[in-house]
C-alpha cells in the first residue's frame, strides 16, 4: 500500500526530495504522495522530521 502524509506535515519539503519517484507534491496546506506512482521505498518517512509520511 502506497504511503500517504498525515496532518502532522510542516511543509518542509524534505520528503519530495529524497523521493526516487517524484510521487511528492505540494498540496494543500501538506504535502501529498501519488498512490499511483509511489513505490513504497520508505525513503521519504525516514527524512521527515515529524514522521508524517506513513504506510498504510
Amino acid at each position: 500500500m502506497a504511503y500517504t502524509i498525515n496532518d502532522d506535515c510542516v511543509m518542509c519539503g524534505a520528503c519530495a526530495g529524497e523521493c526516487p519517484v517524484n510521487a511528492i507534491s505540494e498540496g494543500d496546506g501538506k504535502y501529498i504522495i501519488n498512490a499511483e506512482t509511489c513505490i513504497e521505498c520508505g525513503a521519504c518517512a525516514e527524512v521527515c522530521p515529524v514522521g508524517a509520511p506513513k504506510s498504510e
